[in-house]
């Protein structure tokens, strides 16, 4: 195992939905890292020094170089090891699609409250994507193809938070489909071992080394 100090940082937050497609990329590509869970209204101090936006992701290499995009963390890592080709199966126009229009439909339903929303509304916006999504899984199994990859794992956090905001409704809409390739994903041994659960970092504390097997 390496020496602490010369691996990767990563700040990041459990629930995520970009933290925990940083963590997928990184856990496939076998990389390890020191891991700091953050809270985020207690944003540490190191983080923020790397990364003034103040969000997570943020990756810190061993150089000083700080990634600070949940993407840019996702290829940085597939670029160094990609043992199931997962940039291969990359879809930039429908992970777009996720991390734009539907993440503010995703908002405005989970938060109505915080965005003076319709929820109602931004539900059934969300729910074309969903549908979308349902028509391109009676082709694969995955959305770029059989195997798993980097469309997918980009894309299943937001489907995730999305079908939790309310399971009895999103359990009673047609997308048989979506719905096994959601719970597919969400009961594998990669998603298991990125949703670990870790206290907030302390500059004192013993390092978390973040790591495949």
């Amino acid at each position: 195992m390496p020496e602490t100090a010369s691996l990767p940082i990563l700040y990041s937050f459990r629930r995520c939905p970009y933290a925990m497609r940083a963590r997928l990329a990184i856990m496939v590509a076998g990389l390890t890292c020191q891991l700091r869970e953050v809270k985020l209204s207690a944003k540490p101090e190191a983080m923020l020094e790397a990364s003034p936006k103040g969000t997570v992701p943020v990756l810190v290499l061993p150089d000083g170089t700080v990634i600070e995009e949940s993407l840019d963390v996702m290829h940085h890592a597939l670029g160094v090891n990609d043992p199931e080709d997962w940039l291969d199966r990359a879809d930039a126009d429908l992970i777009a699609r996720c991390d734009g229009p539907f993440k503010r439909d995703l908002d405005r339903y989970k938060y109505p409250d915080r965005y003076d929303s319709d929820a109602t509304a931004h539900r059934s916006a969300g729910l074309a994507f969903l549908q979308d999504l349902e028509a391109r899984l009676g082709e694969d199994e995955n959305l770029s193809g059989s195997p798993r990859g980097l469309t997918d794992m980009a894309i299943v956090p937001f489907i995730r938070q999305f079908a939790a905001t309310d399971r009895t409704w999103f359990g009673a809409q047609p997308l048989p489909r979506l719905r096994a390739w959601l719970d597919g994903h969400l009961t594998s041994d990669l998603f298991k071992a990125i949703m670990v659960r870790h206290g907030p970092w302390q500059p004192d504390d013993t390092p978390i080394l973040f790591a495949a097997g």
